[in-house]
């Protein structure tokens, strides 16, 4: 057996193992309203999310990750163990300094209500659903790419006619409306990783 063939085989397998992985868990429902290579427009309903502040780059490092895995663990009122789910969402704050990582709860926790923290610096709050313009792309997520993957969205959007919700010189606003989502484990090879930046319209 050749060295190429073993790097084939090898990378095939990884493959299958990131989809297999991935497709084990609940997704976020949308709908898909239009659809031209890389970019999307989505139709998302509310969806229920546990959340806590981090940095993007941080890639949950810095604690946000475990803090909400500690939530779904059984660190909630009702000690219930929660199913993980994909993706992993990321919303800007206003400043661009900081993102609220977000896990998504099953659609039966949510329908059966969401059970408060009990570990500090984590929330439950509403997503609200909406149309989102929507770009998809593979690598390790971090600012720059983020940023990067954004630009080439917002010039879609334009060549659309689509406009963002949030005005961002509205000082009013808290969020400026993009967000990122990851759906890979930190394991997934960059090439391989599914993620995504999600701009809300009007």
């Amino acid at each position: 057996m050749t060295v190429a063939t073993i790097a084939v085989l090898v990378t095939g397998g990884v493959f299958l193992l990131s989809r297999t992985t991935r497709a084990g868990y609940e997704s976020a429902e949308y709908k898909v309203i239009e659809s031209d290579g890389e970019f999307e427009i989505r139709e998302y309903p509310d969806l229920m999310l546990v959340a806590t502040k981090t940095k993007i780059d941080a890639e949950g490092r810095d604690g946000s990750f475990m803090k909400l895995f500690r939530y779904i663990s059984g660190a909630n009122e009702a000690e219930q163990k929660i199913s993980m789910t994909t993706p992993v969402f990321m919303e800007n704050d206003q400043a661009d300094s900081e993102v609220q990582m977000g896990f998504v709860m099953p659609k039966e926790v949510a329908v059966e209500g969401v059970p408060s923290p009990t570990g500090p610096d984590v929330d439950v709050r509403k997503r609200a659903g909406g149309r989102f313009a929507v770009i998809r792309f593979p690598g390790k997520l971090d600012k720059k790419l983020a940023k990067e993957s954004e630009a080439k969205l917002r010039a879609w959007m334009e060549t659309k006619g689509l406009t963002a919700a949030v005005n961002e010189e509205d000082e009013s606003n808290k969020t400026s409306g993009v967000e990122a989502a990851s759906y890979d484990p930190p394991f997934t090879p960059a090439a391989l990783r599914r993620n995504e930046v999600l701009i809300r319209l009007k």
